[in-house]
């Protein structure tokens, strides 16, 4: 389904993709949260379209904690890079994954 530029996706599965995106930034992560996490397990995510996508993701952390990450894509054409750009911490399993 297309989707409007600036707007969110609906909530998708995480894949394979999005779990190496999580990886990728679980050192920042845990830096931003003043802890480490033995579990770090993408669940699902929405997108938005920007200069670049930025990923919604619901991340679970163990027990019955999960993190919201905001992830930027940049565009290929400015090095593609990957960067941890808000948290929110203190969700559960049903918490809708959501802009922020």
């Amino acid at each position: 389904m297309p989707m409007m530029c600036g707007g969110t996706s609906p909530p998708i599965e995480a894949d394979e993709k999005i779990q190496k995106i999580c990886d990728s930034v679980k050192s920042q992560a845990e830096q931003k949260a003043g802890k480490t996490y033995d579990v770090f397990t993408a669940k699902s995510y929405a997108t938005q379209v920007v200069a670049g996508t930025n990923y919604f993701i619901k991340v679970h952390v163990g027990g019955d904690d999960h993190v919201h990450l905001r992830v930027y894509e940049k565009l290929p054409c400015y090095g593609g890079d990957i960067e941890l750009s808000n948290m929110q911490h203190s969700k559960r399993h049903d918490d809708p994954v959501e802009y922020f």
